[in-house]
């Protein structure tokens, strides 16, 4: 049974892999989740900016539950077995047309610096009645997206926050507490050149007892670590994963990467 309330735990530092159906085949994203569980990631993020729908979204979720329960009956044949495969596979939509009913949750969130109300509240009422009847659970979460913004500020139209805004995302981190957002996510952009600077990330978690996940820009081990000692409770890989081909390749990265977070 995946517990997806742990993802609202901020009991100690995690790492998740975000694929994007738009730049994968459902069999090579299912290696690369098997991966990064193998690895010691706590969540697989299925979503992209631009390029996906209901399914390819669709088929590659139910690539990666199907792998990752193989994963994980193939641990219970092994007492002494600490493999995290038995993690959930939780939707991060770029709308309401990449949906998916066979997803363990969904990122239910509010581009709350967006200059457009389709992203404020329009894509999310357009998605309401799919994921009532399908029962995937909802996770309400204030997305803002930050300088350089990438792909993602120049799709969701954000007015991006700079380096050294901090005291807007202060503002922004206790609204979305205040919205009663369960999560708070702070996104450079899918490849960015440069991550959510440290003084943003630090002065949201001065001003906000929710959960934050970082993600966009990060590459490496020191930029991981710098996310989590800034205030990070979640860092997000995404485009790292789309570098390796050989999946033994990528899980030893990933340890590396998870360790750094969570020695």
């Amino acid at each position: 049974m995946v517990d997806v309330d742990a993802v609202l735990q901020r009991s100690h530092p995690r790492h998740a892999l975000l694929i994007d159906p738009a730049d994968q085949e459902p069999e090579i994203a299912a290696k690369r989740a098997i991966a990064a569980a193998l690895a010691g990631s706590s969540m697989i993020l299925i979503g992209g900016s631009s390029g996906t729908d209901n399914r390819n979204v669709d088929d590659t979720v139910v690539a990666i539950k199907e792998a990752l329960e193989l994963v994980e009956w193939a641990s219970t044949q092994h007492s002494d077995s600490s493999q995290n495969s038995n993690i959930p596979v939780v939707l991060f939509p770029q709308g309401a047309n990449a949906l998916s009913p066979n997803a363990d949750a969904i990122t239910y969130m509010m581009l709350m610096n967006s200059k457009d109300p389709r992203f404020l509240i329009g894509e999310q009422v357009a998605g309401a009645q799919f994921i009532r009847k399908s029962g995937v659970r909802p996770i309400s979460m204030g997305y803002l997206i930050c300088a350089p913004g990438g792909k993602a500020g120049e799709v969701g139209m954000a007015d991006l926050i700079q380096p050294g805004d901090t005291e807007r995302v202060t503002s922004f981190a206790m609204a979305a507490e205040m919205f009663g957002f369960r999560l708070l996510y702070l996104e450079a952009g899918s490849g960015a050149s440069s991550p959510v600077s440290s003084d943003l990330i630090k002065a949201a978690r001065s001003s906000t007892d929710l959960p934050i996940v970082v993600g966009g820009g990060i590459r490496g081990v020191e930029a991981a670590r710098r996310a989590v000692e800034s205030g990070a409770d979640w860092v997000v890989t995404g485009n790292l994963g789309e570098e390796f081909d050989d999946a033994d390749e990528l899980k030893a990265v990933l340890q590396d990467m998870i360790k750094a977070i969570n020695p």
